[in-house]
């Protein structure tokens, strides 16, 4: 056997060609098992696809780097779980695109942010860390403020995730301007808004000025949608919820 390991190792060309091989079936034995993710992801009550104005928070949050120093991914370790709640679950990432998990915590994992803090703490916090938290050395985010909410493209944006599997429908992509409007202006009608994303949307001016739609206003309604979504208190690992939930969730989403 060490004299066919020998000759593996003095001819390069075969070393190389064994070395292609074996990395393509290890990455095969990986990558396969994603393409049938039915099969991959757990069954959790509750989950939906994001909302217009949720949508453009998290683009706010990928382009201004937010995942660097924030992960969103609560590993099932004993210390991660007392300190941030139940561990997270794959099926609260399948309408991410990209993923979020991140790898470094310069700050706090924020997988279950949403609902942890109040609107004005967020925006407080994102235009002047310091002053909430001392020792925090996050820069300030305060241009959030004055920066008009664009959407012009938050359609087209629908229906390109539509394309890899986000159960946006042709009503959702119709409305996708007019939804996101609704939900950053709680005096206008939200009904459609709630018909087509369900009742529990949080719909209001979440960086408190109702006279125009910020990209603070995005970003606060996304953080604060972050792990809320997702039943955790009625989540069984070993249980798939029954078919008629199964068809009830698809029904809110049309």
């Amino acid at each position: 056997m060490l004299d066919k390991h020998k000759k593996v190792e003095k001819n390069s060309i075969l070393l190389l060609v064994l070395i292609v091989v074996v990395v393509s079936v290890g990455g095969l034995i990986e990558a396969v098992p994603l393409f049938r993710v039915q099969t991959t992801i757990e069954k959790v009550q509750g989950m939906r696809p994001y909302t217009p104005l949720e949508l453009a928070g998290q683009d706010i949050y990928v382009r201004e780097n937010c995942s660097v120093c924030h992960s969103q991914q609560i590993r099932p370790l004993r210390d991660e779980v007392e300190r941030y709640g139940h561990y997270s679950l794959a099926a609260e990432s399948m309408y991410d695109h990209p993923f979020l998990w991140g790898s470094k915590r310069t700050g706090p994992d924020l997988a279950r942010v949403g609902g942890k803090y109040s609107d004005d703490w967020h925006v407080a916090h994102l235009s002047a860390p310091r002053q909430m938290v001392p020792v925090s050395i996050m820069p300030s985010y305060d241009f959030l403020n004055r920066e008009g909410l664009d959407l012009t493209h938050i359609a087209d944006k629908l229906r390109a995730l539509r394309l890899v599997g986000v159960p946006y429908t042709d009503e959702m992509i119709e409305n996708a301007y007019n939804d996101a409007m609704a939900q950053a202006h709680p005096e206008t009608d939200s009904a459609g808004l709630t018909e087509r994303y369900g009742t529990k949307v949080q719909v209001r001016a979440f960086d408190g000025n109702r006279d125009m739609t910020t990209e603070m206003d995005a970003l606060v309604a996304y953080l604060q949608v972050l792990g809320t979504l997702a039943d955790i208190r009625n989540y069984n690992p070993d249980l798939a919820p029954p078919a008629s939930q199964d068809k009830a969730r698809e029904g809110e989403g049309k």
